[in-house]
């Protein structure tokens, strides 16, 4: 059996995905390895009738539905393998199954890598975070740390002037603030330390102090740490799709790589804004180019409508 598409990744832009096509009467065929990024994360804010969703609950809720659907094949396995054939692709998860599909989106999402500060992971997801419009609410009003090696650092301190007046922006020994910047954020009361960053103290989640490598060491409450943004798979690559500076996937902006067939859909295409509900939003998108493409292959083509 040849599927009309396959789907790698099961968070929301791949499960949403499968939700359009198997409404649209697609035989489609989800993999997922059940390793989402956001499992960490204690709640999914920001996504009407499912704000302050856990992670877990979100996914259930989608595999609930998406499984109403018959022509709706979910795999729980891990593809380790994709390649292109005269039909389309063929995709061989981690125990030797082979799946061939017409269609294939990519929605494996992307994995950040953080600087390497003691003590940061047992505190992330409880009080340190990447994204405020995610969980700024959270820690409103509350003596906050700021970090980022990038350029974005004055971009995330100005908006996170509006969650806390009490904020502290560190560069982590780099140079990503410019002198004109500095001068800014002192100018709205935000203390800049250009000192690198020793440790992360805290309890239970909770964090406590930033330690600096010159022995400074000051009170905070929570905060936000920039990551860098690398793909989750290597198969785009693979197959020779044109990566963006930020660490997506080139599309036309509808889901459609410059490889025939193949579908990028969610983070692992635009990177950022990292939220639930654009990612959802994106596989729905992608969803309708490959439904789109599909219909007109068929009104252009001999081949029987299976």
């Amino acid at each position: 059996m040849i599927y009309d598409c396959a789907i790698i990744g099961g968070g929301p832009a791949g499960l949403n995905a499968a939700l359009i096509l198997g409404r649209a009467r697609r035989k489609v065929a989800i993999m997922d390895n059940n390793q989402p990024r956001n499992a960490v994360t204690h709640a999914s804010h920001g996504f009407i009738t499912r704000d302050g969703v856990t992670p877990a609950e979100f996914r259930r809720i989608a595999l609930e539905e998406v499984k109403c659907y018959p022509l709706v094949d979910h795999l729980q396995s891990e593809v380790v393998s994709v390649d292109t054939t005269p039909f389309g692709f063929e995709l061989v998860d981690s125990v030797g199954h082979r799946l061939q599909a017409r269609k294939l989106i990519l929605a494996t999402g992307v994995k950040e890598i953080y600087p390497e500060i003691e003590g940061f992971y047992p505190l992330y997801g409880k009080s340190l975070f990447n994204c405020p419009y995610c969980d700024g609410w959270e820690l409103q009003d509350q003596a906050l740390v700021v970090v980022s090696e990038f350029s974005n650092l004055f971009h995330m301190a100005k908006l996170l002037l509006n969650w806390s007046k009490d904020l502290v922006v560190c560069t982590n020994g780099k140079a990503s603030l410019t002198d004109k910047h500095k001068q800014q954020l002192q100018s709205k009361g935000i203390v800049v330390m250009e000192q690198a960053i020793a440790a992360f103290i805290g309890q239970n989640g909770r964090l406590e102090h930033v330690c600096f490598a010159d022995g400074t060491q000051i009170p905070r409450a929570g905060g936000f740490v920039t990551p860098t943004f690398v793909q989750s798979a290597p198969f785009a690559e693979r197959l020779g799709c044109e990566m963006l500076a930020a660490g997506g996937i080139k599309t036309d902006g509808k889901g459609r790589s410059a490889i025939p067939g193949l579908y990028i859909a969610g983070d692992t295409s635009y990177v950022a804004p990292s939220q639930v509900v654009f990612a959802a939003a994106d596989g729905s998108q992608t969803a309708m180019s490959v439904n789109l493409d599909l219909t007109e292959e068929y009104f252009t083509s001999s081949l029987p409508h299976v």
